[in-house]
Order: structure tokens, then C-alpha cells, then sequence
């Protein structure tokens, strides 16, 4: 899989290079919004780093040339700016994701492999998902379990669909906060716990087997028992 980067900062772009290589992928990396622009519409990579201030272009600009271009290639925007009108913005314009600077390489490198997950299965879309006896149809916005319909919320859909597309995977609050709520939680902020507490309520409480487990310390993690 080839990713891009398109990062002017030196130190963060030689970083992110290094990182994705050891992990396995092709990496281009380009220093300027006009350079970027023209290896992602020339080379097609499976998915592109993005930064916002680019000089040349700035990420919106690239990003939106993209989408005007019909290259649905993955985007995920990595910068500096914090604020949920810019996080609403980039997703507005077509961004599959948006991460903060500072981050954790492995959060990235966890949230690039979905990303190219979710690319490769694009041409077959599943309506459904399954993990054990848990479905949730994403088409009529339904889930059962054991064939007993749950009634959830828009948030809790989205936070039970989050975690079964990436079942198996320890995700951290900061992660449920962006994905399902679009923005970063202060650390005394107790909106995660509670929402996840109320789905276990709904959909693990008086089925077995329980699929929600807590990683003390680390987040939260939904899998079958082997």
C-alpha cells in the first residue's frame, strides 16, 4: 500500500516517513501544496498525510482540488489546529479522519491501517456487521443481539458500529471522542465511561457472551472469546 505525505515541517515529514516504512508501506513524501497536489493526482496513493498550512496550497485547498478531481483516495488531516470548526471542515471537504498534533505514532499508524482496511473493502460493501451473535444493519440502522432487537441512540449506534469495524482493537478514549463526537475530551471528562457503560447496558448486560471489555489504563476493546 503507498501512502503520501504531505508535511512542510522537516523533523514531523522525516519522522512519519521513517515510521511507515518500517511499518511496511510505500512512502512519498512532498514539502509544499502544489507538489503534493501533483504526486496524489499523478501517482494515486491508497491514502495521504495531510497537513493543513502548506505553503503553495493549504491542505483544504489540496484536499478540495482532490475531491473536485473525483480521487476518492483516503485522507486523513494531521495538524496543529485543534478546533472542532476546522475538524468539522476537513471532514466537511471529504477527510476520512483528522488527527491532533501531538499525537502517538501508534494511534496513526492504528488509524492509517483502518483507513486502508475500510479502501480495500469499498468495492464490496457489507450492509451488515457481525461479531458473535451481535448484528448491526447498517442500512436500517438496527442492531440485535441473539435476534433480540436493541433500541439504541444515534450516538450509541455510532459508538457500537466504531467499535465492531474495529473489533479486536484497544481503542483509547481520545480516539472514541474524535470518531464518535468529533472533538477532544479534557482527562476529568466522564462522557466516554457513561456512554459506554449505557451500550453495555443495552447490548452485553443479559447476553452472553459479554463482548465489551475495559483495558485499565488503555480504553476500551470489543471482541469475541476465542
Amino acid at each position: 500500500m503507498r501512502i503520501l505525505i504531505i508535511e512542510d515541517e522537516p523533523k514531523t515529514g522525516n519522522y512519519l516517513r521513517q515510521g511507515l516504512l518500517e511499518a511496511g508501506f510505500r512512502v512519498d513524501l512532498a514539502r509544499t501544496g502544489p507538489d503534493g497536489l501533483h504526486l496524489a493526482l499523478t501517482e494515486s496513493p491508497d491514502l495521504v498525510l495531510l497537513d493543513v498550512m502548506l505553503p503553495g496550497l493549504d491542505g483544504w485547498q489540496v484536499l478540495q482540488t482532490l475531491r473536485g478531481a473525483g480521487k476518492d483516495m483516503a485522507v486523513l488531516f494531521l495538524t496543529a489546529r485543534d478546533q472542532v470548526d476546522d475538524r468539522v471542515r476537513g471532514l466537511e471537504l471529504g477527510a476520512d479522519d483528522y488527527l491532533v498534533k501531538p499525537f502517538a505514532f501508534s494511534e496513526l499508524l492504528a488509524r492509517v491501517r483502518t483507513l486502508l482496511r475500510r479502501g480495500k473493502n469499498a468495492e464490496n460493501p457489507s450492509r451488515s456487521l457481525r461479531v458473535a451473535n451481535l448484528e448491526l444493519d447498517l442500512l436500517s440502522r438496527r442492531a440485535s443481539r441473539a435476534g433480540q432487537r436493541i433500541d439504541l441512540t444515534a450516538k450509541e449506534f455510532a459508538l457500537l458500529e466504531l467499535f465492531m469495524r474495529r473489533r479486536g482493537e484497544v481503542l483509547p478514549r481520545s480516539l472514541i471522542a474524535s470518531q464518535v463526537w468529533d472533538m477532544n475530551f479534557d482527562s476529568d471528562t466522564n462522557v466516554i465511561e457513561v456512554a459506554v457503560r449505557r451500550l453495555r447496558a443495552k447490548m452485553d448486560d443479559d447476553f452472553e457472551p459479554r463482548l465489551i471489555r475495559t483495558v485499565r489504563g488503555m480504553g476500551y476493546v470489543l471482541e469475541a472469546p476465542s
